[in-house]
């Protein structure tokens, strides 16, 4: 793929103090003032480009692509492509917009951004404590720049991984992102390219890595003009978000996968989260592009730290194989949703929707989720045929599972937007967040779980009032399926309402509650006894590290060998003392403090309590 993508060979040499990534798509800053564009329009005859205030006709290239040199341009210059009806729509490989996806995009100078970190070369992933954000929510002004004035406060807490919810321009000021249009444009209300940068650069310098969320498995709705003149690059059969790229045509072979090396050099990000891989279809390539995909990023990108993160229901291995010397050749790791599933259907009793797998048997498919990763491993489900779900994966890593007690996803699509934190009692939201913290899956906070946030987080878009999405009863129905059997039709909030929006702002006042100062507290503890006992003992750790030693009701043991070192979890969720294997070693975490002495000589555990030792 590297040696067959439609990149000109014209291009200058990149002054190496800058990151620049020259895309085959789109407007290319050459040299001051010289600016080409190109773009891949198939069926039509003619092309212009409205530059200012000028139409000019583009030059046919063949196979598709169409392309002008312009001289005398400056950065920040208007420009849209011109149809053959007269239609102008947005470069869909552009920089940045004047106003909107409706709108004409700007050219930019990608040179323009000073980096001050240039030096930073990111982190192993054995050190990551993953952050998720939504940067319109994420502060009250929803700014890269607002974002950026937080990170001290993160990078004191202990994370080490602050992931970004999607960014790829999308119609609408407000929305999660997973409707974008415009894959290599930050969307214009968090800022510009350059803010988004100072944001990365700001974290590269406390020491933080910056991941983003990409979605390739689909295109939005709302300002998706490339369907209009390039329809063949798009599956016949779409989603209920946007049609479906055609990975398999080379035009979006190429758009797709450099927007992923783009946003990774030209951004400095230190890797990206793909959401819903499994939705990607390529049947007819030699080699599958989720597959070829990472194997150009790790050709491409030598030298740096640079991570891949899927979303996957398929519960497989096979992205995740190791090399023979344990290291990764594919992709790093995967979102856990069956863990989050188990825990949850657990603690809350809700049973319903897709948590309905997972109400049974809950002990020993938690300690072995916690010693071998997945949840489903080979099972058949309910509603899925007679088909086998999930693969063994012992052998894998701990590394290659990202746990967490909630997402965006788990939260918003409830349709109260309710936290975990206000569906618990407080004791059990702490040991519940000790396991996830010092487990050695790596652990994923959602904002706000550091002082265990009781604020909404909902579902929020803003399509034009013409669009048939987000209707109450198809927002009741994924409520159910996310586990809330009891609301009501009534109770659907307007995702279109901007009253909706600002309800999801995080309450940045509630961390300043002695709530909220104990429960950060407690997570910092967590992080930093992470850091200093279990971080170090997961570099090089490989699979088959876990090994179950009690599964009853109400009582797990599990320990990992992490080379030398034996990593022991005991815990006691019943109401009553219980006996459990010996732990041996240094005492790295006790719940409750007092009853130490009891659970190692003795080996007894009272109610609610909790072991975490190394020996």
């Amino acid at each position: 793929m590297d040696e067959q993508r439609s990149r000109p060979e014209d291009e200058r040499p990149v002054d190496p103090e800058y990151r620049v990534f020259p895309k085959s798509w789109g407007a290319e800053y050459i040299a001051a003032g010289e600016v080409r564009f190109r773009l891949w329009a198939s069926g039509i005859e003619t092309l212009n480009l409205r530059l200012i205030d000028e139409e000019v006709p583009m030059t046919a290239m063949g196979d598709g692509w169409w392309e002008l040199l312009a001289t005398n341009i400056a950065p920040g210059t208007p420009y849209a492509f011109v149809l053959p009806d007269g239609r102008h729509v947005p470069d869909p490989a552009g920089r940045a917009l004047e106003s909107d996806v409706h709108g004409p995009s700007l050219v930019v100078d990608p040179t323009a951004y000073r980096w001050k970190n240039r030096g930073w070369t990111g982190r192993p992933w054995s050190e990551a404590v993953v952050y998720e954000i939504h940067v319109g929510t994420f502060t009250d002004e929803g700014t890269f720049a607002a974002a950026a004035a937080r990170l001290p406060a993160l990078a004191d807490l202990g994370v080490t991984v602050v992931q970004l919810m999607p960014v790829a321009a999308f119609g609408g000021k407000r929305g999660w992102g997973y409707d974008g249009v415009l894959l290599y444009t930050p969307h214009p209300s968090y800022g510009s390219p350059d803010d988004m940068k100072a944001f990365i650069d700001a974290a590269h310098g406390l020491g933080l890595m910056v991941m983003l969320d990409v979605v390739y498995n689909h295109l939005g709705l709302d300002g998706n003009h490339l369907q209009v003149y390039a329809p063949d690059l798009f599956m016949a059969e779409g989603t209920p978000w946007g049609p479906r790229p055609d990975v398999s045509r080379k035009p979006m072979r190429d758009l797709i996968a450099e927007n992923a090396l783009y946003w990774l050099e030209e951004f400095a990000l230190d890797g990206l989260r793909f959401d819903a891989v499994d939705r990607i279809e390529d049947a007819d390539s030699d080699e599958h592009f989720v597959e070829e995909l990472a194997l150009l990023i790790r050709k491409t990108l030598p030298g740096r730290h640079v991570h891949l993160v899927v979303e996957d229901s398929r519960n497989i291995t096979a992205l995740h194989e190791r090399s023979e010397d344990n290291a990764v050749r594919l992709y790093d790791a995967v979102w856990n949703d069956g863990y989050h599933h188990l825990i949850h259907a657990w603690a809350t009793g809700e049973h319903v929707g897709h948590f309905k797998v997972f109400a049974q048997n809950f002990w020993p498919r938690i300690t072995k989720t916690l010693a071998t990763g997945f949840a489903i491993q080979g099972e058949r489900i309910e509603g899925k045929g007679d088909a086998l779900v999930g693969e063994p994966s012992g052998h894998l890593p701990p590394v290659t599972f990202i746990n967490f007690l909630q997402n965006h996803d788990q939260i918003g699509n409830r349709g109260r937007g309710d936290r975990l934190w206000s569906l618990i009692d407080p004791d059990l939201a702490e040991r519940l967040m000790a396991i996830l913290l010092l487990a050695p899956q790596i652990p994923m906070l959602f904002m706000g779980d550091e002082f265990r946030s009781r604020g909404k987080f909902f579902f929020f878009s803003d399509y034009p009032s013409d669009f048939d999405q987000n209707s109450p009863e198809d927002r009741l129905r994924e409520a159910i399926a996310f586990g809330t059997d009891d609301l009501e039709l009534q109770e659907i909030r307007d995702p279109n309402d901007l009253e909706t929006f600002i309800a999801s702002k995080l309450d940045w006042q509630e961390a300043e509650t002695k709530r909220g100062m104990v429960s950060r507290t407690i997570c910092r503890d967590l992080i930093e006894k992470r850091k200093r006992h279990l971080m170090p003992r997961l570099a090089d750790v490989g699979g088959g590290v876990g090994l179950v030693l009690m599964a009853e009701e109400g009582r797990l043991a599990i320990d990992w060998q992490l080379g030398e070192h034996r990593w022991q979890l005991r815990a006691n969720f019943s109401d009553e003392t219980a006996t459990l294997p010996p732990v041996h070693g240094a005492t790295i975490h006790v719940m409750p403090p007092e009853a130490q002495s009891d659970m190692r000589d003795l080996s007894r555990f009272p109610a609610a309590s909790l072991i975490v030792a190394c020996g």
